[in-house]
């Protein structure tokens, strides 16, 4: 039980921002020797721990919030210290190289109109040049972005680089079909390999630290959420500056969509990152909410979906754009798992929600088995395609994900195992994406003669 609340502990202790740069082995050596302390001079385990996390916090903040975040469990009473802790959006050194790093991805993007290739110039060339190359003007600056913050060594710099190199001369030097099956898989893929490689940054290096993956697997959700809003704020932004230069008479159509869409959308993902950091304990309360509102929506869409195509006696037509959208709802369900997990209390013993999130994984899983079965057809009956084996594949990766998840996630409810194991399943898990998302960049190309 003791190892369980200081893992408890810990894990808390590496999510908050309040601990970079700081030895969290050094901070548990702390903790420990204080239980040792309380329990030889005789009080039980619990309040032995309780008392420790207390004394711990008066010398540093982050037990502090520690102890308030869980304020409404049995420590309540013993730890919560008086004084409010609060935080503001800090600007200085980070914030500037923040801003310097958005502008040189808004400039990256423009940069290619000095050759030619206009972002509005309507062709396949310069289609299928800003296709595979918008992810390599922005992420290789996210990357250097976390490199910086989590003073990466020179080394593990070099190492960083290389895959963002590799995806450079694939993309241009490989001789693409303008705008065929291989070139459009390279381009749907390649955002996915390089986004696991700004992982290794954001974790300072140590990938293969568990509890770095899972909170990369936050950052990514929390990401996603503030572009989001930062898209949905600059839309408005847009239009009600279109409207009030147009009651003047001028036209802004042609400077808004060549150069504000753009330059915003590649600084906005900087941004957003940065914001993520800088306010991470705000948005981390965003996750229960997100979670409790998305699953039961898409646990009841796939059932209706299921339903439906059992009612009609429908099959799964498995064009392109239906394969894109199916694995984008599979990926969905995974996150959505992902989310919830990460947002939930470890402790907590399993409930209604974590019932309703093992059916959310079966309803996948079937919904997965349906496209299996229409990918495995299609082939037998028309040969292999990039699109279909790409498909295939994809699909076999989501379907072991979530089978192994339904197992975990069902060993949880019936209390065989805690929520560690499904935890460390899905984070684990993490580099099989991105080794498939190489293979079809790199190697689809070569095996299908760049159709």
């Amino acid at each position: 039980m003791m190892e369980e609340r200081i893992g408890e502990w810990r894990s808390y202790a590496r999510r908050r921002q309040a601990i970079d740069g700081m030895d969290v082995d050094e901070l548990e050596d702390h903790l420990r020797t204080q239980v040792s302390e309380l329990k030889e001079a005789g009080l039980d385990e619990e309040e032995a721990f309780l008392i420790a996390v207390k004394r711990l916090g008066d010398l540093d903040s982050l037990s502090r919030e520690y102890a308030h975040e869980y304020s409404e469990r049995l420590w309540k009473r013993l730890v919560v210290a008086p004084e409010a802790l609060e935080g503001g959006l800090e600007w200085g050194k980070e914030g500037m190289v923040t801003v310097g790093l958005a502008v040189a991805a808004g400039v990256a993007i423009k940069l290619p109109e000095l050759l030619g290739l206009s972002l509005l110039d309507g062709t396949e060339l310069t289609q299928s040049f800003y296709m595979r190359n918008t992810s390599l003007f922005v992420l290789p600056l996210l990357a250097v972005f976390f490199a910086w913050k989590r003073g990466l060594e020179s080394a593990g710099r070099l190492w960083l680089a290389a895959p963002f190199i590799v995806a450079a001369l694939v993309m241009n030097l490989l001789p693409f079909t303008l705008l065929g099956d291989t070139e459009v898989l390279a381009v749907l893929h390649l955002p996915m390999a390089l986004w696991l490689a700004v992982g290794v940054a954001y974790a300072g290096g140590r990938w293969r630290d568990h509890h770095r993956r899972m909170n990369y697997v936050r950052f990514s959700g929390e990401w996603l959420i503030y572009f989001a809003l930062i898209a949905a704020g600059g839309g408005v932004l847009m239009g009600i500056t279109g409207v009030i230069f147009g009651a003047i008479g001028l036209d802004l159509e042609l400077f808004l969509t060549s150069w504000v869409i753009p330059c915003g959308a590649m600084g906005a993902i900087i941004i957003a990152g940065w914001l993520v950091e800088a306010k991470q304990s705000v948005i981390e309360n965003m996750a229960p909410v997100l979670t409790l509102l998305f699953t039961p929506l898409f646990t009841l869409m796939l059932l209706v979906f299921l339903g439906t195509m059992v009612w009609t006696g429908s099959s799964v037509d498995m064009e392109r754009d239906v394969l894109i959208g199916f694995d984008l709802l599979l990926v969905l369900v995974v996150a959505l798992l992902l989310y919830a997990i990460s947002a939930r209390d470890p402790q907590a013993e399993p409930g209604l929600f974590d019932g309703l999130q093992l059916l959310l994984v079966i309803c996948a899983l079937l919904v997965d088995a349906l496209a299996l079965w229409a990918i495995l057809a299609r082939i037998s009956e028309f040969g292999f395609t990039p699109n279909r084996v790409a498909a295939l594949g994809e699909n076999l990766i989501l379907v072991v994900n979530l089978g192994w998840s339904a197992v975990l996630y069902y060993r949880f409810l019936r209390r065989q195992v805690g929520l560690t194991p499904l935890e460390r399943w899905q984070t684990a898990y993490l580099p099989v994406y991105a080794v498939w998302a190489w293979v079809v960049v790199v190697l689809f190309p070569l095996v299908f003669g760049f159709q």
